[in-house]
Order: C-alpha cells, then structure tokens, then sequence
C-alpha cells in the first residue's frame, strides 16, 4: 500500500470514530437524562406513597375522638383511593397525565386539610400524642413531596433542553426521545389565601 492510501484510511477512520462517538454520545446522554427523570418520579411517587400510608393511622386516631364526623373520614379514605389508583408510567409524563396525578393529588390534600381543621375543634384529639405525631409526619411529608416535585421539575428541565438543543434535536426525533410534562402550579396558586379572624 501506497503512502496515499494510508492516508485515505486514516480520515475515513478518523471521520467514523467522530461519527461514532457524536451519535453514541448524544444518544447515551438522553438515554442517562431519561433514566434521570424516571428515578425522580419514582421519588416523587415513593413520597405520596408515605402520605397515603399515613393516612389510614390518622384516620382511625381521628375517628376515636370524632366519629361523629364521618362524611370528612370518608371523605379522606375516598381521595386516598382514588389518588393511589393513578399510575404513570415515567415513559408517558404527558401535560395530561402530570394534571390528572395531581388533580387526584390536590384531592387528598384538600381532604385532609379539612380532617386537621376537624381536629381544631377537639381539644383532646390535639392533646394526642398520636394525633401530634402523625400530624407532624404529614407534615415532614408533604415538604418531602415539595422536595421531589422540585428535583423532578430539574430533571425534566435537563431532559427537554438536552432533547431540544441542536444538534441533539435531530437526534432525539430520530431516536424517539419526546418532551416531558413537569409538575406545574395549581389553578389559584397565584392568588393569596384569604385570612379572616
């Protein structure tokens, strides 16, 4: 083989490997972006899975002191049911499904808002130490959930720039690599609570 011919096999070479790896890397890094966002849905999953599995202990330690107010016990039970019947798979975080696990979401939270305001009016329920305890679970909870609903939204951020960026775009739509939904504000978050004393 001449010195020319070498050369011709060295840039082929050369142009395959930067092929290679421009291809390889950017598929790799939405591939690991995509693993990403399905890891933090699993944790935001994982913590409303601790707030629906606190629920049925508060419940029962409300109901000894409050049977009387069974429409609002119900009322919890049915939220936590139909909130822990919505599955998403990490695949499928679509603006639609995102809205529909949170609207099931907002339902528990709203249940339960109404089950504390409940308690106010229950001295010996306040005093409970059970009561205090799971009260401060949830609480400690829903800051958790706060947490990974946030670390979900950066996942997503990362994933949808990466995917949406050139060159990676062209890569994404021939790999299939879609936008994900995020976790967005509730209808009326922007306004403030009304305070009456």
């Amino acid at each position: 083989m001449n010195k020319n011919t070498w050369i011709t096999l060295g840039v082929v070479a050369l142009v395959a490997l930067i092929g290679y790896n421009f291809f390889a890397g950017r598929y790799n890094n939405m591939v690991e972006l995509d693993e990403t966002v399905a890891l933090k849905w699993g944790n935001v999953e994982t913590q409303y899975q601790r707030r629906a599995d606190l629920i049925p202990n508060l419940v029962k330690t409300v109901k000894g002191y409050a049977a009387h107010e069974k429409e609002v016990l119900e009322g919890v039970i049915k939220a936590r049911a139909s909130a822990t019947s919505i599955k998403i798979d990490p695949s499928n975080l679509t603006p639609e499904a995102i809205a529909n696990f949170q609207k099931m979401q907002s339902g528990v939270t709203s249940a339960l808002s109404r089950l504390l305001a409940v308690s106010e009016r229950y001295p010996d329920l306040k005093a409970n130490a059970n009561f205090m305890e799971l009260q401060a679970q949830l609480e400690g909870t829903e800051n958790r959930i706060a947490v990974e609903r946030s670390r979900f939204n950066q996942a997503i951020k990362d994933y949808n720039s990466y995917i949406r960026k050139f060159p990676s775009n062209l890569l994404a739509n021939m790999y299939g690599f879609e936008k994900k939904a995020a976790f967005e504000a509730e209808e009326g978050a922007e306004k403030a609570p009304e305070v009456n004393f």
